[in-house]
Formats: structure tokens, C-alpha cells, sequence
């Protein structure tokens, strides 16, 4: 019955993607058997409650596959019927062409971005040990009930990407014994045979990075050899120190008797004939589309008594383990209903007027207060934690302790990601995928270009991430051009759903902290190196004012003539200048604009109240490029920016000579009034 099954699930692959013209039959008609093994046997799932927090993760990182996971979906009883399946990739089906997370249920992340996957499992698996020992660090490991594996089925473009790479070695040196990876060793992409760019050693390099690692050949006739495949599962699960490659050696469409092992059967419909051709070599009657038998659904969908059961049994566990733990239970229910303790803002520091703080000090001083009133809070760099100011102090460092490492803890708080920002960023995901704790992590802002990918998919999975992107602009001085970033926050204000945050001082810091905290929601923080005056102005540490975006921080002595508009570091360079347009006799507003998004999504009325239509005279002051200010000045507004690359000299030098200065924002204001 279960070769039956594996069977439908290779014609339900090919009819998929036939009746809607395109996609990618192939890896799909192939790897069917170790998806099927994985559902039927070795997953831990329920599939009546897709968010069952004891579940195991499965992620199908070679996200163009994503048949694969619908046709086990469908089979498992994940809610998936066969008009998902006849729908797929048309608009507004269950069965999208990669797979999308909050959009079908089962689906554990996005995927789609070759290798990106197989990085967010990786985040998964941290997250996994790291909920261990917050709510159950005394257990023996396979003895708490918030032990589970993350299953991740990988390909060859997902292993051929760097970003695996990063994520693989960190893997390895968090000795994450709870990650099992399946590569489909197919040795086929779009452009045919992988030798044309792809010769090394997979399993001697995943050896190297610290992993388990075990080789699975295909049967005689081309297909999988599933006993040997479960064998190898089998051993897997007994290693507790070490993730688990299995490299699969696979034929890409088997049996397609013309189009197996090419480049056609990976992202092309096989045709018609071939596909009936196919179905005669499974013994499937080929005039039949879509053809499940009742009986081999109903075997399939026993896998929900299973599931059902060993749900039971996990709820008697959880409820001794609750009877034993009356603080970790509560805690577990406060992180469950994502809810923050009633009074956790008071602990956020505030700094005295007057003084000189880069917002990153004050973001480091913030970050160490929320730690101390929120447990699941918990982050690291990527090697910069020094000049991030994200180390959590006493926090520990999350690592196995068997590394010999200071302060080594499986459920340490401070994570040493390493040179390595796009995995960074993808292990974020994978955290906050997990869904109880609070992920933050820093590098250089101008980085942010290494983990852009990432950043894109916490956005479109809508994932409560905090990027602390510190030494923002041209600020960072002597370091140079390529350490300045000049057009990275507009390039990153284009991603939808992702809140960039520019603060002007060390209170308007706080106040964005405890913002983002609250909204759980994708946000960057992009902090100054260079001091910055904490400024005389109660609305920067007036959290409300501040989640508006946009708000005036300093009026104009009557009805405003001319509105000045900054962000950062250069919010009390507006300040001055206002103070001089003022003492001329011009009225002048000036308005700090940490966050633009947030700006946006307010309603007309407050915009309007910020930036009434009727005052045309406007500047912008931002050191970076004036790509998008445009929309907030207008045709008779101005830019004081910074059209090119930096150079390497001190800060103070730099803005003087690159004019973004007091004089020049006068010099603008004037010429936008006239």
C-alpha cells in the first residue's frame, strides 16, 4: 500500500504541473518516496493542528519542488483536497508555485531562494535548543517535552549557494544534533547536468563543517532505495552531537522513460504523451488524471491517528511537566498568547539632556534592559558585537559546552553568528519561525547587503525580527567608502513590511526599542557610530509620538513658513539650523522622522497635521542618497544629502566637506521659500 501511495504521489506530481502548463515535475516525481517516508514514519506531526508546539519541522528547502510537500499535505491530511492540487500555481490557491508560510497550512517557512531554506532550518534548530533550556534546561536530552528534529529535503542549487554554506558550518559548530538534511544528489539544474559547475566532495565538505554524514545510492532501476534511506534516518536520530546529511543519489523524473535525468523534466510540464507513458510504466491507467483511490488515501490518512496519538501522549507529558514547573508554565502560556509582562517598559533606561551618546551605546544599554524582563529576548552579531553593542551582558554564549568556549551554554543568550550575515539573517527567520522567543541581531548597516535575502523573507513572512544595523553613514569616518552606507536605507525602505528606523538620540532609541518590542513585527534599527547630542525635546522619549513615524520635535514660532524634515544624526543639525532661520524671522518646523513606514500607515489627518499641504517650502536632511525624500518635499522642496561615496576621514571632517551642515539646510530652506 505504501508503494501505491508513493506511486499516486508521483502521478498527482506530474498531473499538477501539466494541467497548469509549468513548474517542476521532476525533483517532485523523484523524491517522493523519502517525502512519504518522512511523513508516514519519522516526523512527529499532527496533521489536525499544523501549530502543535511539540511537532517536528519539516522544510523543503528546494522550494521550486513545492509539489512535493502539497501531494504529502493532501495525502497526510493537512486539509489540502485534490482541487488544491488541480489549482496549483494559479492565482489564489491553497498550492502556490513555492511554498508560502501562513498561506497553506504545513507549511513550516517560505522557501523559494535556493539554499535559504536549508539556512532558516538551521535558525529552527537553534531556536529548538534554545526553548529547551529556557523552559526545561534540567531535562535529559529525548526527556523534555520541547524536544523535536527539524527535517529540511535540500537539493543540489540549494548546497551550490553560499548562504548554505554559512549556515552549514555554523550548524556544525553548534553541534545541532536535532537538524537531519536529505540532499537530492540528482546531479541536474535548468541547465542540465550539474558537472558543468558543481564537482566537489558534498559529504567530505559537510564532514569538515562538523556534521554527521551518510550516503543513500538509488536502486538498480533508478529509483530510491528506500530501505537503505531508512536505515540511514534510523542511524540519525541516535546522534545527538552532530547534524545529519544524507546525501540521496537520485534520478531527477523517474520513470519519465524520455525525460528522466535531464534538464526538461526539471522545470518544464513533461508533455502529455510523456506523462502517460510514465503512468503505463507505474501501472497506472494513463487516461486518468488526478486519480487517488479511496484506499490508498485512507492508508495515507492513518497517519493521523498516529499523529493524534503521539499528540496524547505529549500532552501527558507537558501536564507533568507543568504539575513541576509552576514558573516555566506560566511563562510558556505568557509566550504562547504573545504577551509582554503589564509593566516591562519601566525597566528601559532614559538619558539625561545635554549629553553626547551614539544611538548604538544607547541601543546596547537598552538591549541589556529588556534582557533583564524578558527571558525569550535573545541575540548576538556577526562578529561585531563590540562595536553593535549586542552582547547581553552575563547572557552567556549560546554554545554546546563541549566547545571549551567561556561561559558556554546550550541555553546561553548571546549568539556568536560569525562573518556570516545572510545565514544570520536566515537563522532569525528560523527563530522567530519557532514562535515563542525574540530574536535580534547586528552587523555594519552597510552589510545589511549580505543578508538583504533574509531580510526580504522576514518581510514577506511578516516575522518578528530586529536587525540592529549600527555605524549608519558617513559617520563611521575613516573606515571609508566601503564601510559607509550611502544609498542602503532607501534601498532597504523599498521592502515592503519592513520598518527602518533611524533614531535622532539616545531617548528617541529607547522609544523605537520599546516600539519595536511591542509591534513584533520586521524592523531595522540603523544607529549611529559618532556621539549625538541627546536633545531637548520631551517627544523623543515619548514612545507614542515616536511610533508615529514622523512627528514635530521642535514647532516653528507661529504658523509654520518652512518644515524641516530629519532623520539620526542629523535631526539636531535641523535643529540648529532652525534656530537661525528663526532668528532671521523665517518660522520654521522641525520634524524628526525615525521611520517612514510608520509615518505612512497613519492616517491622513495626523500627515497632514505634520506636513500640512499648504507649507511647499521643505527640506529633507539625511546623510545618504535623496532617492525617495521627494515624496515628503515636493517639487518646491529640497534634499540636503549625499549624492555619491564617502571618503576616508574623520566624521566631522567628512560632513563639512561633503556640506551636510547647519549653513547648508539654511541655504536650502531659503531657496525652497523663494
Amino acid at each position: 500500500m505504501d508503494e501505491r501511495a508513493v506511486t499516486i504521489a508521483r502521478a498527482l506530481a506530474m498531473d499538477s504541473v501539466q494541467k497548469v502548463g509549468n513548474g517542476h515535475p521532476g525533483t517532485a516525481m523523484s523524491l517522493a518516496p523519502a517525502a512519504y517516508l518522512l511523513f508516514q514514519k519519522w516526523m512527529r506531526h499532527d496533521p489536525t493542528d499544523p501549530n502543535w508546539l511539540g511537532r517536528d519541522r519539516f522544510v523543503l528547502s528546494n522550494g521550486h519542488s513545492s509539489i512535493t510537500l502539497y501531494t504529502q499535505l493532501f495525502l497526510s491530511g493537512y486539509g489540502l483536497e485534490l482541487e488544491d492540487l488541480q489549482s496549483f500555481r494559479t492565482w489564489a490557491s491553497k498550492t502556490p508555485g513555492h511554498p508560502e508560510f501562513g498561506h497553506t497550512a504545513g507549511v513550516e517557512t517560505t522557501t523559494g531562494p535556493l539554499g535559504s531554506g536549508l539556512a532558516t532550518a538551521v535558525g529552527m534548530a537553534m531556536d529548538a535548543r534554545y526553548t529547551r533550556g529556557l523552559l526545561d534546561g534540567g531535562a535529559k536530552l529525548g526527556a523534555s517535552p520541547f524536544d523535536h528534529r527539524v527535517w529540511v529535503i535540500a537539493g543540489d542549487g540549494c548546497l551550490q549557494e553560499g548562504v548554505s554554506a554559512e549556515a552549514s558550518s555554523l550548524a556544525g559548530h553548534q553541534q545541532l544534533g536535532n537538524l537531519v538534511v536529505l540532499y537530492d544528489d540528482n546531479h541536474i539544474s535548468i541547465e542540465g547536468n550539474t558537472a558543468v559547475s558543481f564537482s566537489e566532495d558534498v559529504m567530505a565538505r559537510y564532514q569538515s563543517y562538523g556534521w554527521n554524514v551518510d550516503f543513500v545510492d538509488m536502486n538498480s532501476d533508478g529509483s530510491i532505495n528506500v530501505p537503505a534511506l531508512d536505515t540511514a534516518i534510523a542511524n540519525a536520530v541516535t546522534i545527538s552531537d552532530k547534524p545529519t546529511l544524507i546525501q540521496v543519489r537520485n534520478i531527477i523524473g523517474w520513470p519519465a522513460p524520455n525525460l528522466q535525468n535531464t534538464g526538461k523534466a526539471h522545470g518544464s510540464a513533461l508533455g502529455a504523451d510523456e506523462v502517460a507513458a510514465t503512468k503505463e510504466i507505474l501501472g497506472l491507467d494513463p487516461t486518468l488524471d488526478f486519480d487517488v483511490p479511496a484506499d490508498v488515501l485512507a492508508h495515507t490518512r492513518k497517519v493521523v491517528e498516529r499523529g493524534q496519538q503521539i499528540r496524547a501522549e505529549w500532552d501527558l507529558e507537558l501536564a507533568t511537566w507543568r504539575s513541576t514547573n509552576k514558573a516555566g508554565s506560566d511563562l510558556l502560556d505568557r509566550l504562547q498568547a504573545k504577551k509582554l509582562p503589564s509593566d516591562w517598559a519601566t525597566a528601559l533606561p532614559r538619558f539625561e539632556v545635554g549629553k553626547s551618546i551614539a544611538t548604538r551605546k544607547a541601543s546596547g544599554d537598552t538591549i541589556n534592559a529588556i534582557a533583564g524582563v524578558l527571558p525569550e529576548f535573545w541575540g548576538g552579531s556577526a562578529d561585531l558585537g563590540e562595536s553593535n553593542l549586542t552582547t547581553i551582558e552575563h547572557g552567556g554564549s549560546f554554545l554546546p559546552a563541549t566547545t571549551g568556549m567561556p561561559n558556554a551554554s546550550t541555553s546561553g543568550r548571546v549568539v556568536h553568528y560569525g562573518i556570516r550575515e545572510f545565514a544570520m539573517g536566515a537563522a532569525m527567520n528560523g527563530i522567530a519561525l519557532g514562535g515563542l522567543s525574540k530574536p535580534f541581531a547586528g552587523t555594519f548597516l552597510v552589510f545589511s547587503d549580505y543578508m538583504r535575502g533574509a531580510v526580504r523573507l522576514a518581510a514577506l513572512m511578516d516575522l518578528p525580527v530586529t536587525y540592529v544595523w549600527t555605524h549608519d553613514s558617513i559617520g563611521v569616518g575613516e573606515d571609508g567608502p566601503t564601510h559607509q552606507p550611502v544609498e542602503h536605507l532607501w534601498s532597504l525602505r523599498a521592502i515592503p513590511n519592513l520598518a527602518v528606523i533611524r533614531p535622532a538620540d539616545a531617548n528617541e532609541t529607547v522609544s523605537a526599542w520599546q516600539i519595536v518590542i511591542e509591534k513584533a513585527k520586521p524592523a531595522a534599527l540603523c544607529l549611529s557610530r559618532q556621539n549625538l547630542p541627546v536633545l531637548d525635546a520631551p517627544a523623543a522619549s515619548d514612545p507614542m509620538q515616536v511610533s508615529r513615524g514622523a512627528y514635530v520635535i521642535k514647532e516653528a514660532s507661529g504658523d509654520p513658513e518652512v518644515i524641516l524634515i530629519a532623520t539620526g544624526s542629523e535631526v539636531s543639525l535641523a535643529m540648529a539650523a532652525r534656530d537661525t532661520l528663526e532668528s532671521g524671522g523665517t518660522r520654521t518646523r522641525v520634524v524628526s522622522a525615525p521611520c517612514l513606514e510608520w509615518f505612512d500607515a497613519q492616517p491622513a489627518d495626523y500627515r497632514e497635521s505634520v506636513l500640512p499641504h499648504h507649507v511647499t517650502a521643505r527640506v529633507s536632511i539625511e546623510a545618504g542618497i535623496s532617492q525617495g525624500w521627494w515624496k515628503y518635499v515636493g517639487t518646491q522642496g529640497r534634499c540636503v544629502s549625499l549624492e555619491h561615496f564617502g571618503a576616508s576621514a574623520g566624521a566631522d571632517r567628512l560632513y563639512e566637506e561633503f556640506d551636510i551642515s547647519t549653513a547648508a539646510i539654511v541655504a536650502a530652506a531659503q531657496e525652497s521659500l523663494s
